[in-house]
Parts: structure tokens; C-alpha cells; sequence
């Protein structure tokens, strides 16, 4: 059955480098994974086979060298945010797609955005480090007095409510 499925070249699985092993077990149910050190060991029979290459965190690097031993690849899948790392003319040159996910994160950037501004607001850091018991420096910043006057009740209760639905 594998062998029936398109190849898809990854670098690795887990480690350092490699795609992520939940994020694999979701590839083989669609492709055949093939791993760099796979296509480097036997480059004339997996090159047929590969139709595909998914990048993740920028890897593999993808460069003309690579495409020209791929006559079978049709696209590039890029696991993350921007193609800034992909020759775009390059690749379209040898009739390859590539597909990309630019609003992926969009939402949890913009929830982030709007987080760190209103914690910068009112003073979110400041009160905690000041109003619960902890480590005399934190995030490597010595503790800035505050008034805790300065910071409305609502805002810590949130604080709280959020430590307790964590449970932290």
C-alpha cells in the first residue's frame, strides 16, 4: 500500500531537525516519507518515486542541485509562515508548485499582539512580580516597584482565574 501512495521527501522524523512525529503520522497516511538520508542512500530509485517535498522549519534546503535529480516532483510544501527561503523563480522553472499557509497563524499572532499590549497597558508584569511571591528577577529584569492602586482589581482577578483554570 505505501508504495502506492506519492513520495514525499522530509528531511528527518524527530529530532532536532526533522518533522515533528504526530505531524509524520499524519503524512504516511497520505504519502509514502521518504527521508533525506532515504534519497541520499539510494537517489536512482527514489528519485522516481518522490512527487513531493515538505518543507519544515526551512528544511530540506531546496536547491536547484535537488530539483534537477527530481523529474517526477509537482509541488513544494511549505510547513511555515513566508517563502523567503524558497528561489520561487527557480522552482516555478522546472514546472514545480509550491503551497504555503500565510494566514495559519494569523489569529494567535494577532491574539498575542493585542495580549502584550494590554499587559504593557496596565502594568500586567509589574503587578504580578509584585504581588505574588516569586523569584527576585523576572525574565532577567530586576523587580520595578508599582502601586498596586495602579492596577484595577479586575485585572488580578483574571490573573488568579487563569492560574486556577491551569491549574498552576
Amino acid at each position: 500500500m505505501a508504495e502506492e501512495l506519492p513520495g514525499v521527501l522530509i528531511l528527518d522524523i524527530g529530532g532536532t531537525h526533522g518533522v515533528l512525529e504526530d505531524l509524520a503520522v499524519l503524512l504516511k497516511k497520505h504519502f509514502h516519507l521518504i527521508t533525506m538520508k532515504e534519497f541520499l542512500g539510494n537517489k536512482e530509485e527514489m528519485s522516481k518515486k518522490i512527487q513531493s517535498i515538505f518543507v519544515f522549519e526551512c528544511r530540506p534546503t531546496v536547491d536547484r542541485e535537488l530539483l534537477e535529480s527530481l523529474p517526477n516532483l509537482k509541488v513544494i510544501g511549505n510547513s511555515g509562515v513566508g517563502v523567503d527561503h524558497l528561489d520561487l523563480k527557480m522552482i516555478s522553472s522546472f514546472g514545480v508548485k509550491v503551497t504555503n499557509t500565510p494566514h495559519a497563524v494569523a489569529d494567535p499572532t494577532a491574539d498575542i499582539g493585542m495580549a502584550l499590549m494590554l499587559a504593557s497597558a496596565r502594568r500586567l508584569v509589574e503587578g504580578s512580580v509584585s504581588n505574588f511571591p516569586g523569584p527576585s528577577y523576572f525574565f532577567g529584569m530586576p523587580h520595578l516597584c508599582c502601586d498596586r492602586d495602579d492596577l484595577p482589581e479586575s485585572i488580578f482577578g483574571m490573573l488568579l482565574q487563569g492560574k486556577i483554570l491551569r491549574g498552576l
